[in-house]
């Protein structure tokens, strides 16, 4: 029997136990079947509201449910001769005439992968000698219905319907945990970087104990470091690890869009992360407001300075199941009173060699490379970032496709680092001046059009002056 087969089979299998037990829930279903009830309990134009709260039963199998959720093409085909199956001609509706023979044929075909990944079916079957999976097991092994990206817009639209609203949530993005592609295992960390990410991990599956114990104030968190170290990135990532929403804000934003409404905004930020929960709230630019108070600031910015360490203080992962996740370029910027608010300091610094080559290694994992050596780039490309590597071999991998070429040579790749800098000591140009570097073909003393700057005729002093320009700048 084909995989097509075994794919229709346990969705029509699965429509039918849930729809049968109604002590299953919706962490019951694979996500890939959430996903299509409850979308079709939108488009029924059913006026009841609880239909665009979740899931309602009978769980009802069309083709093209079926289509949607199991990506088989023709799914009528693919089962049309098993005994146990039929089709309803003028609606469509695929359904199981005989679904103890079904759950047989389907536990017969199915391996533990599949069985542990669909809670309602294991729990079905765990009692049988046969099998070795339990209901406990895959629903652990399944990811909860608030990570779902058809639960998170329903409850915005839910809460925050109005106008007003609407305009806020323009400044904050939501990430369903299955729109986040970058893992933590695609990622080099530091030591402290893992063991804090690794602490957090336990504070959560362990927040009950921690509540007993009186901890409660836990799970906030301030990155610290230069643009391009993986701030953003490791917080992405920590929410797709997790299976959380990831509710990102950047506080430039709302402050410079509605200075007037910014303690506000600051206040619905929270709100969106309290409703979303259990999730990540990432705080990007953490010292555009929380910067450090002067007697001449603007009042909307102290009242936002006031309103956000209130937030903060009023958030816990404890009691709210809101883990909160500062990031901020300028650490110097924070004044005492916002550092407090942090049980966790994270830094993020530009990574020393050995690091710059795992970066490589990772970057280049699925590229085709001749004689491809990460630590010699490594050697030559000390005070870039993460973010500035990816850069480098975007730069390489463009440029090999200009001659035709998807095979990358080792010499593409120093071209490349060569070309960055190049770029990168544009930001230090004075344009207004009258240098002859503004000039077209000035200064390249050679037909290869580039600057020959880069060959380390320049001092030690020099390079770090640029590199923290180019944090600056970034």
């Amino acid at each position: 029997m084909s995989e097509r087969a075994l794919e229709v089979v346990e969705f029509l299998l699965t429509a039918h136990l849930y729809t049968d037990d109604r002590t299953l829930d919706e962490n019951d279903l694979p996500p890939r079947y959430r996903r299509v009830f409850w979308a079709d309990a939108e488009d029924d134009g059913d006026e009841d509201d609880s239909s665009a709260a979740g899931i309602e039963r009978p769980l009802v199998v069309t083709e093209s449910v079926a289509r949607k959720a199991t990506g088989v093409e023709h799914p009528w085909d693919a089962i049309s001769d098993l005994m146990f199956t039929q089709r309803e001609e003028f609606s469509g509706r695929l359904s199981l005439t005989q679904p103890e023979m079904a759950l047989e044929w389907f536990v017969k075909r199915a391996d533990y992968d599949r069985l542990v990944t669909n809670p309602t079916v294991a729990k079905s079957v765990e009692d049988r000698d046969d099998v070795d999976v339990t209901h406990a097991d895959a629903r652990e092994q399944t990811r909860p219905i608030h990570a779902d990206r058809v639960w998170i817009d329903s409850l915005l639209d839910e809460y925050f319907d109005d106008e007003d609203d609407a305009e806020m949530l323009d400044l904050v993005q939501v990430r369903a945990p299955e729109e986040i592609e970058m893992t933590l295992d695609d990622l080099v960390l530091t030591t402290d970087q893992e063991g804090e990410i690794h602490k957090l991990m336990k504070a959560i599956e362990h927040r009950e104990y921690l509540a007993d114990i009186g901890l409660r104030e836990i799970g906030k968190i301030l990155f610290v470091g230069p643009p391009g170290t993986g701030k953003t990135t490791v917080s992405r990532a920590l929410a797709h690890e997790l299976g959380l929403p990831f509710v990102e804000v950047k506080l430039s934003m709302i402050t410079s869009q509605y200075l007037g409404e910014t303690a506000k905004n600051v206040e619905k930020t929270f709100e969106v992360a309290k409703r979303l929960s259990p999730c990540i709230l990432f705080i990007d630019e953490f010292d555009s407001v929380a910067k450090t108070r002067r007697s001449d600031e603007h009042a909307a910015l102290k009242r936002a300075v006031n309103t956000l360490l209130k937030s903060i203080d009023d958030i816990s992962l404890i009691r709210d199941e809101v883990i909160l996740i500062g990031a901020t370029n300028h650490p110097d910027q924070l004044d005492s009173a916002a550092w407090r608010r942090f049980d966790e300091i994270v830094n993020f610094p530009k990574p020393d060699r050995g690091m710059r080559a795992d970066i490589l290694r990772v970057i280049t994992n699925r590229m085709d490379i001749d004689e491809f050596d990460p630590s010699a780039i490594a050697d030559v490309t000390e005070g870039l970032t993460g973010s500035d590597l990816r850069l480098v071999l975007r730069e390489a991998v463009l440029e090999a496709l200009t001659e035709e070429r998807m095979e990358l040579t080792q010499d593409d790749l120093l071209e490349a680092v060569a070309d960055f800098e190049e770029r990168d000591n544009l930001k230090n140009l004075d344009m207004m001046s009258d240098s002859s570097e503004l000039v077209a073909g000035a200064g390249s003393g050679s037909d290869d059009g580039h600057d020959h700057s880069h060959d380390h005729d320049h001092t030690d002093e020099h390079e770090g002056e640029t590199q923290k320009d180019a944090g600056a700048a970034q």
